[in-house]
């Protein structure tokens, strides 16, 4: 059974800092492509941050400078960095594994900054 388990996400004030993990479990997980995303009341789910098998890194042009994805392919987990932290970043995140048509996704972990 293939699960994908968030943690980390909580209140904060701006100009704060959180770190969000996602464990993985039921997947090769160093083969994965690993993201973030996030969605907030009445917007889209958006791609927040994503990596590679290999390690390459892209982020949205919103977070970029303040977040960063890393991976721990021995502990089949997936991290999000976030610094400098804004209203606007409030929002249910999300951890989403992919590699060819396999395509899975995490509960969500809510993240809240306060002004």
């Amino acid at each position: 059974q293939v699960q994908l388990v968030e943690s980390g996400g909580g209140l904060v004030q701006a100009g704060g800092s959180l770190r969000l993990s996602c464990a993985a479990s039921g997947i090769a997980f160093r083969f994965y492509t690993m993201g973030w995303y996030r969605q907030a009341p009445g917007n889209e789910r958006e791609l927040v941050a994503g990596i590679t098998s290999g390690g390459n890194t892209n982020y949205a042009d919103s977070v970029k400078g303040r977040f960063t994805i890393s991976r721990d392919n021995a502990k089949n987990t997936v991290y999000l960095q976030m610094n400098s932290l804004k209203p606007e970043d409030t929002a249910v995140y999300y951890c989403r594994g992919t590699l060819a048509i396999n395509n899975y996704w995490g509960q969500g972990t809510q993240v809240t900054v306060s002004s």
